[in-house]
């Protein structure tokens, strides 16, 4: 019996109680004995591959990580001062969202320079694998044509398991199908995340959702609510609701809903299809659904401010001037009010219209700082107009270069702050708190390391930044993480005069 089985024995016995399993339970779904799984959870069992795959399974919880030996990781020559030009792409966000009620039209929805990325990817695999053409133009474009009747039998569930935007084909799907099964949602792994605000608003248009073995299962039965008050303003939930309101035929008054850039660029591509929304922008939306939508549409997402966040960011930290344009201007006021405070210093260079007419957009140029100050209040993040949950973690590195204490309260999340505490690895000083709040004490000298990627996106790219202002050599294992949110990060940074070579 080795220690690493007694590791994993241990484990997969705590998951199995977790999920109120009795060991008899476990062993029939498993397809094994009692005894056997007895001797699992002693560690006394050699456990193949395909077995702890099963076991991940039952459980819905990945026991061992194998990386894809294609999997990349990052070596980094950090310490360098970054100078150039960089431009915002396409919001991850907007983009799932959009791939969702794509569903929903029966002719052919066209997404302009969508993003070429591994959460993308994703969504499009779940996407073909129930029948739905998808094709990428030489210009990078997404072309989307679903076809008459979904193969949802056949769905990608290995696909679906590894992103949480499968949720959002709850309220796309349910105007085409009585009865339908999704696989548990994936993605980020930051805690027992709810899906409770969804099925609340969404049972309010007749939709029933119970939880299985590993899957969601759906039944249907179609009514009209006049009006839905959302549980939390959820900007996944909101979408969900929009989507549930745009295909369900008379007006529902959706309040307490998001108004943040995603559903936005929903609100605008429903609106393209023929959906009329008033409310438009704000916390209180009337949407007039119809059925049979089928109008061929093109629709350009608008630039992820949390992308631009992420560049000032690094730009703080290595205390870089460099530009970065086409940054969604409404949706970082007040993260740039706040790093100004902090001693932040950047110039607007220009302001302009994206290319859907609607969002405002403007190149910023960042500019070297003597120093950094710690805020006099923590930094927390709230609903759009607040600080964006997605741009928080953006604010640790930047703390760690500022003098004085930081407070970072992430009350969202039941355990995102404690992947913070990588930062401490690379010669941060810090102090978690409990599972929400982290101290931040600096200025810290940064110093290179070597570290498996956190399994969360936003944390991910923090230890990047911070390893981008180390000076020496740092490796960043296994970074399908960074790869799910940012399209060509490696190259993109190097153009910039970072130092990355991508590892295979």
């Amino acid at each position: 019996m080795t220690e690493d089985s007694k590791k994993i024995g241990s484990l997969i016995s705590k998951v199995r109680k977790e999920r109120d399993l009795t060991q008899a339970e476990f062993a029939k779904a498993l397809g094994t004995s009692q005894s056997a799984v007895n001797r699992i959870e002693n560690g006394k069992q050699n456990l193949s591959m395909e077995m702890l795959g099963r076991i991940s399974e039952v459980l819905n919880k990945e026991i061992i990580s194998i990386a894809d030996p294609q999997s990349d990781s990052f070596e980094i020559n950090g310490g360098k001062e970054l100078s150039g030009t960089v431009s915002t792409k396409v919001s991850k966000n907007a983009t799932m969202a959009l791939l969702a009620a794509s569903l929903m039209n029966q002719g052919t929805s066209t997404f302009k320079n969508a993003p070429k990325i591994e959460e993308v990817f994703r969504l499009i695999e779940v996407m073909e694998s129930i029948g739905v053409n998808v094709r990428w133009t030489d210009n990078g474009d997404l072309v989307i044509k679903p076809p008459k009747k979904l193969a949802l039998d056949k769905i990608d569930a290995r696909a679906a398991k590894r992103t949480r935007s499968i949720l959002l084909f709850l309220g796309s799907l349910m105007h085409s199908q009585n009865k339908f099964a999704l696989p548990y949602a994936g993605g980020c792994k930051l805690g027992a995340r709810t899906v409770r605000p969804h099925l609340f608003a969404l049972e309010e248009f007749g939709v029933d959702v119970k939880a299985a073995q590993n899957k969601y299962l759906v039944s249907v039965k179609p009514k009209q609510p006049k009006k839905v008050i959302l549980y939390e303003m959820s900007e996944t939930a909101t979408e969900n609701a929009i989507m549930a309101a745009a295909g369900t035929p008379g007006k529902t008054t959706i309040s307490y809903a998001s108004h943040n850039y995603m559903v936005r660029d929903l609100c605008l591509f429903l609106m393209e299809l023929g959906i009329k929304i008033d409310g438009f922008a704000t916390n209180t939306l009337a949407i007039h659904g119809k059925k049979n939508i089928k109008k061929n549409v093109t629709y350009a997402p608008g630039e992820d401010p949390i992308e631009s966040m992420m560049f000032l960011s690094i730009a703080a930290t290595t205390n870089s001037s460099f530009t970065i344009e086409r940054c969604p201007i409404d949706f970082l006021g007040l993260e740039l009010l706040k790093l100004k405070k902090m001693g932040f210093k950047y110039e607007i260079i220009k302001q302009y219209k994206a290319h859907n007419g609607i969002l405002a957009l403007a190149d910023i140029k960042t500019l070297k700082t003597d120093a950094l100050y710690a805020p006099a209040d923590k930094i927390h993040a709230l609903p759009y107009p607040g600080i964006n949950m997605d741009n928080l973690p953006f604010f640790v590195p930047i703390a760690a270069k500022a003098r004085g204490r930081t407070l970072i309260h992430d009350w969202s999340y039941e355990n995102r702050a404690i992947y913070y505490t990588e930062l401490s690895k690379l010669g941060v000083s810090l102090e978690l708190v409990d599972a929400h709040r982290v101290y931040i004490n600096g200025p810290n000298s940064f110093k290179p390391v070597e570290l498996v990627t956190p399994p969360a996106l936003r944390p991910a790219v923090i230890v990047l930044i911070a390893m981008l202002a180390a000076p020496g050599r740092s490796v960043l294992r296994n970074v399908y993480s960074i790869k799910r949110g940012y399209e060509d990060l490696a190259n993109r940074l190097n153009s910039l005069g970072a130092d990355i070579k991508v590892l295979r």
